[in-house]
């Protein structure tokens, strides 16, 4: 029994020679084979350019005008009495989609990626509820291309208002 507990040590040790040789010639054979790969340029990441698609929706116009982020450099602006003829037009969502068009070619070609909305009504004594244009200006915005963040209504509500037009009793009709 002695016999066979000094032979077992001699062939484990044999045996894990044997996978260390060859485990040696599996990372030499990688090794070559990484080396022999020709290594791919990363890929820069593309720098999202966002703005700010600034949307007056009236009964009366739509009118879009994107800005960069300060507010504060114009990027293109146009509204929906240039794209149709009658007056009664001005506010519809064919002029806002139309407009918001135009616009977005514009930005487009100065590089402008992404976009936050900011929706605009009368406010103040006026409607509070953005006209029919605005809404098919946030949908032509987002069919252009661009990316879409963050989605505001910044219609100016009063706190304490001033007197609304029409006197003491009213606009007599």
């Amino acid at each position: 029994m002695s016999e066979t507990v000094e032979e077992k040590p001699e062939t484990v040790v044999e045996a894990t020679e044997e996978v260390v040789e060859a485990t040696e010639e599996v990372v030499e054979a990688t090794e070559e084979v990484v080396e022999a790969k020709p290594q791919q340029p990363t890929k820069a990441k593309a720098v999202d350019k966002w703005g700010i698609a600034h949307i007056f929706s009236s009964y009366n116009n739509t009118i879009i005008h994107i800005t960069d982020l300060t507010g504060a450099e114009t990027v293109s602006i146009s509204s929906g009495g240039h794209h149709v003829n009658a007056d009664r037009y001005e506010s519809s969502p064919f002029a806002a989609m139309k407009a918001a068009n135009v616009v977005t070619e514009s930005a487009k070609t100065k590089g402008f990626t992404g976009l936050h909305i900011r929706v605009r009504a009368v406010g103040g004594v006026g409607s509070r509820v953005p006209g029919p244009g605005a809404q098919a200006a946030i949908r032509a915005l987002a069919r252009g291309g661009f990316k879409i963040g963050k989605i505001d209504d910044v219609t100016p509500i009063p706190h304490d208002t001033t007197r609304k037009k029409g006197g003491k009793r009213g606009r007599r009709v």
